[in-house]
C-alpha cells in the first residue's frame, strides 16, 4: 500500500515547524498538515489510507526538541526523546522508575528506537502504556503555536481515542513526568496475546505508605479497557485486599475480535492486584 500524496516540510527551528502548522491550519481545503517525529503510527495510518492530509512537517531536524532532563522534580522528555533513549536513562529511572517499566512493554525495541515518547502520547491510543502513566502521575503536556505555549494536564489532554487536546497549528514540544516522591512505590503490569502487540488490558499503579507502613493511598491507571486512560482511586479495596473485586465492579469494557467485555474485566482485574501488590511493597521498602 502507498500513502496519498502530501506536501513536506523539513523546518531546522521550532518556529519554522510552527509556521509550517499554521499554514496548514489555515488550510482553505480542509487537509491540514501532520507532524512527523517517530512516524511509527503515523506511516502505517497513511499507507492505509487512515489519514490523508495535504502535508507533513518533519521535525526530525529540529535538534531543540531532542531533550531529556531528569530533575528533582521529575523528567522532561523533549518531541524527538526516543522511547530507547528515555527507557535506558538512568537518571530518568532513579527519578520516575514507572516510565522505563512501561517502555519496556511498548511493541518491539527496533520500533522503540525510533518512536518517540510525545508522539505515543499525541496519538493518545488508549491501548497504549505512556498515556496510562501520563495519567496516573498528573503529568503535563507542553503545546506550542505561533501564538503561543500552553501546558495541558493529563486529565484534560486524552479526550478520547486518538484524539488529544491538540488544536490546529499545534505542536506538542515535551512532556513532564512527576517524580516518584519518598514513600511511594510504582508497578506496570500488562497481558497481549503476542510479546509486542497492544495490551488486551493493562494498568499502572502508584502506591504511598504512612511511617507505620500502612497504605495511605493507592491509585491505578488502566489502558485498554476505556476510550482514554482510566486512572481509579484504590485505597479503599487495597486495605480490605478486595483490588480484583474493586476493579472488576468498576470498569466496564467494550467488547471486540480480541477479548470479550467480561474476560477484559477479569484480566483488567487480576492485572490491578498484581500491580497495586508490587508497587506496595516497593512503596514499604522505601519509607
Amino acid at each position: 500500500m502507498k500513502p496519498p500524496p502530501f506536501g513536506y516540510h523539513a523546518p531546522r527551528t521550532v518556529g519554522e515547524a510552527l509556521d509550517a502548522l499554521a499554514r496548514g491550519a489555515d488550510d482553505p481545503d480542509g487537509g491540514g498538515t501532520k507532524v512527523l517525529a517517530g512516524g511509527q503510527s503515523l506511516i502505517p495510518m497513511l499507507n492505509m489510507r487512515l489519514a490523508a492530509p495535504a502535508a507533513l512537517v518533519d521535525i526530525n531536524g529540529v535538534t531543540e526538541l531532542d531533550g531529556l532532563e531528569a530533575t528533582a522534580e521529575g523528567v522532561r522528555v523533549g518531541a524527538l526523546a526516543r522511547h530507547s533513549r528515555v527507557e535506558r536513562s538512568a537518571p530518568a529511572a532513579r527519578v520516575q522508575p514507572l516510565l522505563r517499566r512501561a517502555l519496556r512493554h511498548v511493541a518491539h525495541p527496533v520500533i522503540r528506537n525510533r518512536g518517540t515518547v510525545v508522539g505515543s502520547l499525541v496519538h493518545a491510543d488508549p491501548a497504549a502504556e505512556l498515556p496510562a502513566v501520563l495519567a496516573l502521575l498528573g503529568g503535563t503536556v507542553e503545546l506550542a503555536s505561533a501564538a503561543g505555549r500552553r501546558t495541558v494536564r493529563a486529565r484534560d489532554f486524552f479526550r478520547g481515542p486518538l484524539e488529544p487536546a491538540l488544536e490546529p497549528g499545534e505542536l506538542a514540544v515535551a512532556a513532564f513526568f512527576p517524580a516518584r516522591p519518598p514513600g511511594t512505590g510504582v508497578a506496570f503490569a500488562e497481558f497481549a496475546r503476542r510479546h509486542g502487540d497492544y495490551a488486551l488490558a493493562g494498568v499502572a499503579a502508584l502506591a504511598a505508605v504512612d511511617g507505620r507502613g500502612e497504605v495511605a493511598s493507592v491509585r491505578a491507571a488502566f489502558l485498554g479497557v476505556a476510550g482514554v486512560p482510566l486512572v481509579l482511586d484504590l485505597t479503599g479495596p487495597a486495605t480490605t485486599g478486595r483490588v480484583a473485586a474493586a476493579v472488576r465492579d468498576r470498569l466496564d469494557p467494550e467488547a471486540d475480535l480480541h477479548a470479550s467485555a467480561d474476560y477484559r474485566r477479569h484480566l483488567a482485574g487480576v492485572l490491578a492486584e498484581r500491580a497495586v501488590t508490587e508497587a506496595t511493597t516497593e512503596a514499604r521498602e522505601d519509607r
